[in-house]
């Protein structure tokens, strides 16, 4: 019997086992009304079930209410929001899927318009917000003007992450992500660049990484065993003096040792000096370096992978372990389907679906 595509065969995270590789990664859809998902999370994570992705990701939903991207974001930063979020993980259940929540804090890049409502900081009359980071520094001339953090406001960020783990289990996700990536507050801890403390939180390597490390132990603590938890990083800031791929890798061996079963790698976003050119598959070197350096962790690649062909080529040459999509799955939330077909694997389809699928 031959044996199936790497793309469609299973992969155990703990107690969770996935059927297949391809990951929803998480989008922003700014669409949520005081941090509740609504119908429009309901039918749009929803389609990713139906389709039988692998796993699927919420977009990154906030721990604090300082914490959003934009007024429109999802949060979990009280329990009337866990029945809304909890509506959508039944479906998702319902339909033999797996989901997943990234808990994220934007810091100094919070307070923003959606991207189609405008550009830069929200003012308080349209409902923005005093927005807070590692110092005082912005992120560029229109962003909002952050208040550098006290060592109170991050003992209570690290609990705010805590809570909305705790939130997440009682909605029912399968797995949680913490987002320290694309220059939001963790990332912005971890990077010279947009830290400039001189306390126990700035400096150092050490020193850096210590914020991220309290809030993974706080977040393994709260959420149960058996389920896996997600870190994602920007593996580089692409710009001189900033976070590199030689600080990720170390980085990702303190986390493994903190119960951290998946790095989602990702790079860039902390600061509008970066330069990069963008290719398919461009971040996967990353993915795979730190697949070299930390045996033990599951590595998750994201950027450009444009084909199911390339998807499952990074998966056979061993730099990465699964396979998350972001445009790819918005212009085709069936992709997976497709990519099946195309791989010639066997793939299950939502019984009122099947006769939409093409054997050749």
């Amino acid at each position: 019997m031959t044996q199936a595509p790497l793309l469609f065969q299973p992969l155990k995270l703990r107690t969770l086992t996935l059927p297949n590789r391809v990951v929803v990664s998480p989008m922003c859809m700014y669409s949520a009304q005081g941090g509740q998902a609504n119908d429009f999370h309901l039918v749009h994570l929803g389609q990713y079930a139906l389709a039988g992705t692998g796993l699927i990701f919420t977009e990154a939903t906030a721990v604090s209410p300082e914490g959003r991207i934009s007024p429109e974001d999802l949060g979990l930063w009280e329990d009337r929001q866990i029945a809304p979020l909890g509506r959508v993980t039944d479906f998702v259940h319902a339909q033999g899927g797996r989901i997943g929540v990234q808990l994220a804090h934007a810091g100094r890049k919070a307070s923003t318009f959606a991207p189609w409502r405008g550009r830069g900081a929200v003012p308080p009359e349209r409902g923005g917000w005093q927005v807070i980071g590692p110092d005082d520094h912005p992120y560029n001339e229109v962003f909002p003007q952050p208040q550098a953090m006290t060592p109170e406001d991050i003992a209570r960020v690290t609990q705010d992450f805590l809570k909305a783990t705790r939130r997440a289990e009682i909605a029912g996700f399968d797995a949680v992500e913490i987002h320290a990536a694309h220059g939001y507050l963790l990332h912005q801890f971890l990077s010279p660049l947009a830290n400039s403390r001189t306390d126990e939180y700035g400096g150092s390597f050490e020193n850096r990484t210590r914020f991220l490390l309290e809030v993974t132990r706080a977040v393994r603590d709260a959420w149960p065993y058996h389920k896996p938890l997600f870190v994602r990083l920007s593996a580089t800031d692409w710009a001189p003096g900033g976070w590199d791929e030689s600080q990720t890798a170390v980085l990702c061996s303190l986390l493994s040792k903190e119960g951290v079963d998946v790095i989602d790698l990702s790079s860039g976003g902390l600061t509008p000096a970066q330069q990069i050119t963008p290719a398919p598959g461009y971040q996967t070197p990353f993915a795979a370096q730190v697949k070299a350096a930390v045996p033990d962790l599951h590595v998750m690649t994201v950027g450009m992978i444009d084909t199911p062909q390339r998807a499952e080529g990074i998966l056979l040459n061993g730099d990465a372990d699964l396979i998350a999509l972001a445009r790819p799955l918005l212009g085709d939330p069936h992709w997976v389907q497709a990519a099946a077909r195309d791989l010639g694997a066997p793939h299950e389809v939502a019984p009122q679906y099947q006769r939409g699928t093409r054997t050749s």
